[in-house]
């Protein structure tokens, strides 16, 4: 399924494993086939989350995006320190993450920050800040195009806090935010079917406030719902998964067109037995939120099948006519890439199957600024 000839390491012995590794000229390509699919890169707000480097979003910006969106405040500082000047926290601050907030955006005045908001009772906080700082908070209305996680839906209760956002001093309202990643049907007409109909009372309603001169930009979509949202005319995208890909999109993805970028680096440690192999990819290395057998995906070899994992170790069960030793090594595509990055402090970059440096996982930090 996976073309290994993109993959190569000639100096193994250089690299400790488990590793996450980069391949730098596979993630340009990743870039460069967004940009195509949505036409204007204007229109294209990458999610960070997934790389939370500074050096991958440097890349990024080569490719000439400028609008970003991150989930935590240290993903935004991340951001911050590699030169964006368009900043969306898809999350509605509460508690300290407030007075966070509030220090980047009197600290960084020439860089635009927005956030987002469900309630009024943070509508209301956010306004007092933004009174205070004498600057106004700008928000998007955080929609629940029913992935019950957060947001409010959108009926009468989301255009009366529209209005009643547009009302308080000290915020600025930008438009709406919908994402509807629980949206993954293999077959991508279903898909847009469902994605349509999550997202006609947005447009309905974003259409109502157009119609008062109210200015409405609207932020949609992750990376399932990518390929559907980039067709809407003046609606912004924000896939973030595009950029290292991984084992999960490209089977239920298959219309996305990326290749993985971001492999793990693992040797074998022990055979504790004639039928068994021990690689050092425990829970600590790879995303491990999905049934074991959905966790990463060895190249090279055929037939393994995963029994049991830990902190440090994933077992598996082959043939005991195998020729493998100890200290051996392997490349795994992580089923899931965005958590398994966090997991790893730094990646090695790699071209022309050479490491060519560190990429510090800046953002996984809780705090950098401050």
């Amino acid at each position: 399924m996976f073309d290994q000839s993109k993959y190569g390491l000639s100096e193994p012995d250089l690299i400790d494993s488990p590793a996450l590794l980069i391949f730098t000229d596979i993630v340009k390509e990743n870039i460069q086939k967004a940009v195509q699919a949505i036409g204007d890169v204007q229109r294209l707000r990458p999610h960070v989350k997934t790389n939370k480097s500074i050096e991958a979003c440097r890349l990024m910006m080569d490719a000439g995006i400028s609008r970003f969106k991150c989930a935590t405040i240290p993903e935004a500082e991340m951001l911050v320190k590699a030169g964006a000047k368009d900043i969306l926290l898809s999350y509605q601050p509460v508690g300290p993450k407030q007075v966070r907030w509030e220090m980047l955006i009197q600290d960084f005045p020439a860089i635009r920050f927005a956030c987002l908001v469900d309630t009024v009772h943070i509508a209301n906080q956010l306004s007092e800040k933004g009174v205070a700082c004498g600057k106004p908070f700008e928000v998007y209305l955080d929609i629940n195009a029913q992935t019950n996680r957060t947001g409010i839906v959108p009926d009468e209760s989301a255009e009366e806090l529209y209005r009643t956002c547009l009302a308080l001093p000290g915020l600025k309202v930008a438009g709406m935010h919908v994402y509807d990643g629980h949206l993954r049907q293999l077959d991508w007409n279903e898909r847009k079917i469902a994605c349509d109909a999550g997202f006609s009372p947005v447009a309905d309603l974003a259409a109502k406030m157009r119609s008062e001169g109210v200015e409405v930009e609207i932020v949609a979509g992750g990376s399932t719902t990518f390929t559907i949202h980039a067709k809407r005319s003046g609606v912004v995208c924000s896939p973030g998964t595009f950029i290292y890909w991984d084992k999960g999109y490209s089977d239920g993805l298959p219309e996305q067109p990326y290749t993985p970028a971001a492999l793990v680096f693992t040797r074998i440690i022990s055979l504790p037995a004639p039928d068994l192999i021990c690689l050092d990819l425990g829970h600590k290395s790879i995303a491990a939120e999905n049934p074991l057998a959905n966790r990463v995906t060895l190249l090279g070899v055929s037939g393994w099948e995963p029994v049991s994992q830990s902190e440090e170790h994933l077992v598996y069960r082959v043939s005991p006519d195998h020729t493998h030793q100890v200290g051996d090594g392997f490349f795994g595509i992580p089923y899931h890439i965005c958590p398994t990055v966090a997991l790893y402090e730094q990646a090695y970059t790699v071209k022309d199957g050479r490491p060519t440096g560190v990429w510090r996982t800046i953002s996984r930090d809780k705090k950098i600024t401050y």
